[in-house]
């Protein structure tokens, strides 16, 4: 479980703003559209889950909001300035830890504060950060000798250490075991109320993006549109069995339809 809290600034979300966001790819010498003309606002400090069908476009969309690959049409600004490529203060969180056999827990954390010159000046955060999220007793394990929701958990540490304005999750839940994830959903929300960047969380579990969001960005198929933008304002910890958030999945499995699964 996270542990206390750690001085991170508060309320230092980034807000967000996509106008007229479109993408295609190029497949076979022919265009594929993934995004058809979005428009979303992320105000700063929000939680913003996006669903939609499997294939639809939600993790290319991340990736424009990173800045590592540029739209085919539209345009997008971080804080008003426009994204023109990625930034330390977006960091992205895969589903995958992606974490390096060859260095510590504590090595890992601290590749962000190493490329960016600052680890000397900041090793303190290494160790503050890992506190957060509940591993100081594996500073110094190897990442072989954890378990899946213990490496997600350096993930995150190692984008946290960087106070990103920005945290964007593309799935990061999707490879644990159902009760390892349960505990990971309220531990990402606890630190994103705690240190207040903004989080844009990729994943087809309606109930995780009920439990952690603010918002639910439901989109179509591809290429995808915006079908609803629905506002969650139930208090943490949210709880399943809640008649409203039962309502809303009710809601959302028929923007997506699945009205025969309910």
């Amino acid at each position: 479980m996270v542990s206390a809290a750690v001085a991170f600034e508060a309320g230092a979300g980034s807000s967000l703003d996509l106008r007229g966001v479109s993408h295609r790819f190029a497949l076979e010498g022919a265009p594929l559209d993934v995004l058809d003309a979005i428009d979303l606002r992320v105000g700063a400090g929000e939680f913003v889950a996006l669903l939609g069908p499997s294939g639809c476009g939600k993790s290319t969309l991340l990736r424009l909001v990173a800045g590592l690959d540029p739209p085919s049409e539209g345009e997008l600004f971080a804080d008003g300035e426009p994204i023109a490529g990625p930034h330390p203060s977006r960091v992205v969180v895969l589903q995958d830890p992606t974490l390096y056999p060859w260095r510590t827990v504590s090595a890992n954390v601290a590749l962000g504060l190493e490329a960016r010159g600052v680890l000397r000046a900041q090793r303190a955060r290494v160790g503050e950060t890992l506190r957060l999220v509940g591993l100081s007793e594996f500073a110094n394990a190897w990442p072989h000798q954890l378990s899946g929701g213990m490496a997600q958990r350096v993930a995150l540490a190692r984008a946290l250490v960087n106070d990103p304005k920005l945290l964007i999750l593309d799935e990061p839940l999707g490879k644990l075991d159902s009760l390892t994830r349960l505990t990971m959903q309220g531990e990402i929300a606890s630190l994103w109320r705690r240190a207040g960047f903004t989080a844009l969380l990729v994943t087809h579990d309606i109930e995780e993006a009920l439990l952690m969001a603010t918002r639910i960005v439901v989109l179509s198929e591809r290429p995808a549109r915006i079908k609803a933008d629905i506002r969650v304002e139930k208090p943490y910890p949210r709880h399943r069995g809640d008649p409203e958030l039962v309502a809303r999945r009710h809601e959302i499995l028929g923007l997506l339809g699945f009205e025969s699964a309910w």
